[in-house]
C-alpha cells in the first residue's frame, strides 16, 4: 500500500479480494481441502467466506516485531539510547520529525513489503488498512450470496466483516485523525471526491458498524457450533466484547479534548485538557459498562491475570494462582505459547517461533560487555515516566501524604514497580558470571557514575542507560548472555496485545470521569468510575484512589490518567493518550529525564532487597526536551496520497 487510496481502487484489486478463501490464515480456522475455490464459490458457504475473512485477521501488525528492531513508545515514557537508538522512529518524533514513519520500517505504521497473505510479520503494517477495508466492503456487498449457511454461521461472518471495517478505520484515525468512512467497494473508474470526515464524525460511522458487530458475535466462539469444530483455535477470534470494547474506545477518542477542542498549546495551563464531549462519554462508558458486565458474569473467556508472585523480580508466580500477569506480555517454558493468557481481547497472528528472542528480546537490558547480546539498541523507560508508579499506598510520589522518602526511593512503591522497572541493585544477572570483567555488572549500578550510566567512556555511554532504570515488564530481565532466556531452550514468545481486560476498566473510568467524575456508574456495571480504578489497583495490592481526590472532577481524572499511565506503561498507547488530552505539548510531558542519586554507605545488594537501600542527592536532569506544535498531535500523510484528489488534504502544519 505505497499510495493508500490509489491502490484501493486498483482495478485488480476486487478480483484479488474476491480469491483469498485460497490463502487464509491457517492459525485461526483449520482451511478445508474445498476453501481454494474461484470467485463464484467464494461467499456460498461458511467455510469459503470465513477462509475470505481469514486474511484480515493476517493483517494485523505485531507492533513489537514487524521488522527487526521496532519502536513502539513514542510519548515521554521511553528513550533509546544514543549511537543506533538514534536512528529510530522514537528519536526522530522526538525531534518533531514526524515523516520519519514513512521512511522507516522500524514501526507498525509503515513496511516497505507490504503482503495481505505473508507469513512472514515484516510484510504487515497499519498500512494495510484500506486494502483491508475494501475486502471487507467487498464481503458485505456479497454478504446475501452465503446461502449454505445457518443463521449462526451468517451472523458471525457478517459480525467480523463490520467489526474489521471499523478497526481498520479506527485505526487510520487515531494517528491521523478523519478519515473518508468507506462503506462501499470503490469501482476503479470512479472519480475520487470522498471528504475527509472529523474524528468525531467518522468515529461516529464506526460506531455503527461496532454496535452492529457486538449484537452478532458471540461472547465465546468454544460454545458456538461452528466453534467447537475448532476448539483450541479460536482464542484469537473477534468477540462481543472485543467489539464493544472498540466501540467504547472509539466513542472515548471521539469524545477526548483533542477531538472536542481541536489541537492547541496550553490545553494544562487553561483546564481544556479536561474538556471532553459529555455525550460522547456518555455513550462509550454505556459499550465499556456492558463489555465489563460480560466479562464479570463469566460468558467471556476474558478475566483479569492474576497478580500473585513468589518472586517479583524474578516474575515467579505463586503457585497457587491460575494465570500470571506476566503472562499477558510473554510467555516462558511453555513451547512459546501464544501471550495474553486471560486477559487479551484483541490480538493478531501468533508470532512465528523463536522469532521473539531476534526481534525483540536482546533490546530491552544493558549491552554493556555485551550482556545482552545482538543489536546494540536498548528501550529505557524515563525517569518522569517511572515517577508515575506513586506509592503502595495509593498515593501519587508527589502527594504530602504519599511517605515517599527521597532517601529510601525505592521503598513502598506500587507493587508494579517492582514487576516492571530494574532499578539500582537489581540482581541482573541470575547466574554468576563466568569473566571477572563481567562480575561487577551482576548487580546493577544505576546510580550516578555507576557500571551501568553513561560516563567518559562511550561504550558506557551508548551501552547502559541514560536514565537511571531498565524495564524489564515485556522482556523479562534474565534475556542476557549469561542466563540464556532468549535462548531456544527459553521458549521465550512475546507479542502485545492490541486491547486487554484492563484497559475496558481504564476507558470506562475516564469516561465515566468525563461525565461526572469519580461517582458515576452506568446501570450496565457495578461499579463507578472510582470503583473501576480500584479493581485494577485491587488486582496489584495498591491503595485505592484517595478520598481527597474523590470530590474534585479534574483532580479525580488526574489519578484517571496516571493510573492508565502505570498499567499500561511501555504497550504502546502513550502517545495517543498524550495526543487525545492535548498533553504533547504541554510541560511535563514534552521532557524526558534521568534520575540522578548516590548510593550511601556499603550496603551488602547480594544479601539485601535492593528496595530497601539508601541513597543521596536524589534530582533529575532533563535529558530531552521536545519542542514540539500543534501540527504534532496527528501525524502527518504521505504527499503522494495527499496529492491524489483535492478532497483528501494534508494534515494542518505539514
Amino acid at each position: 500500500m505505497k499510495k493508500i487510496l490509489k491502490q484501493y481502487i486498483a482495478t485488480g484489486m476486487a478480483a484479488m479480494a474476491v480469491s483469498f478463501g485460497a490463502a487464509s490464515c491457517t492459525d485461526y480456522l483449520d482451511k478445508q481441502p474445498d476453501s481454494i475455490v474461484g470467485a463464484g464459490e467464494a461467499f456460498k458457504s461458511f467455510t469459503n467466506f470465513q477462509g475470505f475473512v481469514e486474511e484480515v485477521y493476517n493483517c494485523i501488525p505485531n507492533k513489537e516485531s514487524n521488522y527487526w528492531c521496532c519502536t513502539f513508545n513514542w510519548g515521554e515514557d521511553e528513550l533509546m539510547n544514543t549511537g543506533l537508538g538514534d536512528t529510530h522512529v522514537t528519536a526522530h518524533f522526538d525531534l518533531g520529525d514526524y515523516r520519519h514513519w514513512y521512511n522507516d520500517n522500524q514501526s507498525f505504521l509503515h513496511s516497505s513489503s507490504l503482503n495481505s497473505t505473508s507469513t512472514n510479520k515484516f510484510d504487515h503494517s497499519l498500512e494495510h488498512a484500506w486494502y483491508c477495508i475494501r475486502k471487507m466492503n467487498i464481503g458485505l456487498e456479497n454478504f446475501d450470496q452465503l446461502v449454505n449457511a445457518t443463521q449462526e454461521e451468517k451472523n458471525l461472518i457478517k459480525g467480523q466483516l463490520l467489526f474489521f471495517r471499523a478497526w481498520w478505520h479506527q485505526q487510520l484515525i487515531e494517528f491521523y485523525g478523519g478519515m473518508p468512512y468507506v462503506d462501499y467497494s470503490l469501482p476503479a473508474d470512479e472519480v475520487l471526491t470522498l471528504p475527509r470526515l472529523s474524528f468525531q464524525e467518522c468515529a461516529k460511522r464506526c460506531a455503527e458498524d461496532l454496535r452492529a458487530a457486538a449484537d452478532l458475535l458471540p461472547n465465546n466462539w468454544d460454545n458456538t457450533t461452528v466453534g467447537k469444530k475448532t476448539l483450541g483455535k479460536n482464542d484469537l477470534r473477534i468477540t462481543k466484547v472485543c467489539a464493544l470494547g472498540y466501540l467504547g474506545k472509539v466513542l472515548l477518542w471521539a469524545a477526548s479534548p483533542l477531538n472536542e477542542k481541536g489541537a492547541q498549546t496550553g490545553a494544562s495551563k487553561n483546564g481544556v485538557t479536561y474538556q471532553y464531549n459529555a455525550e460522547l462519554a456518555a455513550s462509550a462508558a454505556e459499550a465499556l459498562a456492558e463489555a465489563i458486565a460480560h466479562v464479570e458474569s463469566g460468558a467471556t473467556p476474558y478475566a483479569l491475570a492474576e497478580y500473585a508472585y513468589e518472586d517479583i523480580y524474578n516474575h515467579v508466580a505463586d503457585k497457587s494462582a491460575k494465570s500470571n500477569y506476566s503472562d499477558i506480555f510473554r510467555t516462558t517454558g511453555q513451547n512459546w505459547k501464544m501471550p495474553g493468557t486471560c486477559e487479551a481481547i484483541m490480538r493478531g497472528p501468533m508470532p512465528d517461533v523463536n522469532g521473539s528472542n531476534w526481534n525483540f528480546a536482546k533490546l530491552w537490558g544493558p549491552k554493556v560487555n555485551n550482556l545482552v547480546e545482538h543489536d546494540a539498541l536498548i528501550h529505557m523507560p524515563t525517569a518522569n515516566y517511572v515517577n508515575y508508579y506513586g506509592m503502595e499506598n495509593g498515593l501519587p510520589l508527589n502527594d504530602p501524604d504519599s511517605g515517599f522518602d527521597p532517601t529510601h526511593p525505592f521503598k513502598n512503591r506500587d507493587p508494579r514497580f517492582y514487576h516492571d522497572i530494574m532499578f539500582d541493585g537489581f540482581k541482573f544477572l541470575n547466574t554468576t558470571p563466568s569473566s571477572a570483567a563481567d562480575k561487577p555488572f551482576q548487580y546493577l549500578e544505576m546510580f550516578t557514575g555507576g557500571n551501568m550510566r553513561p560516563s567518559g567512556d562511550p561504550a558506557r555511554s551508548a551501552n547502559g542507560s541514560r536514565t537511571g532504570y531498565f524495564c524489564q515488564k515485556l522482556v523479562p530481565h534474565q534475556c542476557n548472555k549469561y542466563d540464556g532466556m532468549y535462548n531456544w531452550g527459553g521458549a521465550l514468545q512475546t507479542y502485545l496485545p492490541y486491547m486487554r481486560v484492563a484497559d475496558l476498566y481504564l476507558m470506562y473510568a475516564e469516561a465515566g470521569a468525563a461525565v461526572q467524575g469519580s461517582t458515576y456508574k452506568n446501570s450496565k456495571c457495578r461499579h463507578t468510575a472510582a470503583e473501576a480504578i480500584n479493581v485494577i489497583r485491587d488486582r496489584v495490592g495498591a491503595g485505592h484512589v484517595a478520598t481527597k481526590f474523590l470530590s474534585d472532577k479534574n483532580k479525580f481524572m488526574d489519578e484517571v490518567r496516571r493510573e492508565r499511565a502505570v498499567e499500561l506503561a511501555f504497550e504502546g498507547f502513550r502517545w495517543n493518550d498524550l495526543q487525545r488530552w492535548l498533553l504533547l505539548t504541554e510541560y511535563p510531558y514534552n521532557i524526558k529525564t534521568s534520575q540522578e542519586f548516590k548510593r550511601v554507605g556499603s550496603y551488602d545488594f547480594t544479601k539485601n532487597d535492593p528496595r530497601d537501600a539508601e541513597v543521596t542527592g536524589w534530582s533529575e536532569e532533563v535529558i530531552v526536551e521536545r519542542a514540539l506544535s500543534t501540527r504534532h498531535y496527528l501525524l502527518p500523510l504521505k504527499e503522494s496520497d495527499v496529492n491524489l484528489y483535492p478532497e483528501y488534504p494534508q494534515n494542518p502544519g505539514w
